[in-house]
């Protein structure tokens, strides 16, 4: 199951597509019910010494085993599963983000179109992918910018995005008043030949958008860890300090706040 996780993580990155949240949690329910069977032995493998019962422990791991497995199945249909958050791919990441028969897309009257160099982030957060677009549509809408230093294969940035910014609050301010710049550091897309150029920081040739953003994060920002999240004025001066994660969902309220209510 782990070593899925692990393969997962570099589908992710590419964005290959090989390893959807679907496929992925159909392999985890068949590998851990699979578990399941073999403790309550169902399952008895060629070398196993046949058993006329089981012990309470190997009964009460069976068990816990069989929930955690049923757990997984309303996931196939959407449901979000918190208890693993980080570990299967991101509902973003599914062949049917909104569910088997969801309707989906809804941006919460944020605008009625995506703009140019965004996307349709986690909970229908527009979202954009490159700074300079990002700045550009926060000067034409006067609105302040959280920038999301983030990747493809961030645990903790899956859980940040699962926990707290699926909080109602939370989520309305990501929605209303604010506009997300979300860099992923592991892009692994080539950057075209004449973007290329070598770091100033580490020395370091820059090939690729991942490469480009954590450079510009180490740059601008002395750090190089996800996520990172700052809130800047829409001329792209820092409105806070920084913060990291932060499972809280009231104090990264309180935090986002702190730099709104200085342009207001």
């Amino acid at each position: 199951a782990l070593a899925f996780k692990f393969l997962s993580n570099a589908d992710l990155v590419l964005q290959a597509h090989w390893l959807e949240r679907e496929v992925f949690l159909t392999i985890w329910i068949a590998i851990f019910g699979a578990w399941a069977l073999y403790l309550l032995g169902k399952i008895r493998l060629p070398h196993d010494s046949p058993t006329d019962s089981i012990s309470v422990g190997r009964l009460f791991m069976a068990l816990l085993v069989s929930v955690f497995t049923i757990y997984m199945i309303p996931g196939l249909w959407g449901a979000p599963l918190k208890i693993i958050s980080g570990f299967p791919p991101p509902m973003t990441y599914s062949e049917s983000p909104y569910g088997i028969g969801g309707k989906g897309g809804n941006t919460g009257g944020v605008a009625t179109a995506i703009p140019d160099g965004a996307k349709l982030g986690a909970h229908d957060i527009i979202a954009f992918t490159d700074y300079e677009k990002g700045m550009a549509y926060a000067k034409s809408v006067n609105k302040p910018v959280l920038l999301d230093f983030t990747g493809f294969a961030c645990v903790n940035c899956r859980k940040m995005e699962d926990y707290v910014w699926s909080e109602a609050e939370v989520l309305s301010i990501l929605k209303n008043e604010v506009v997300l710049i979300s860099l992923y550091v592991d892009d692994k897309k080539k950057l075209p030949e004449n973007e290329q150029y070598v770091s100033e920081t580490t020395g370091k040739k820059i090939k690729t958008i991942g490469n480009k953003w954590s450079d510009f994060q180490m740059k601008h920002y002395q750090a190089n860890a996800q996520p990172y999240y700052i809130v800047l004025d829409k001329e792209g001066n820092r409105l806070n300090e920084a913060v990291g994660y932060m499972p809280d969902a009231p104090e990264y309220k309180a935090w986002l706040e702190s730099g709104i209510n200085k342009v207001k």
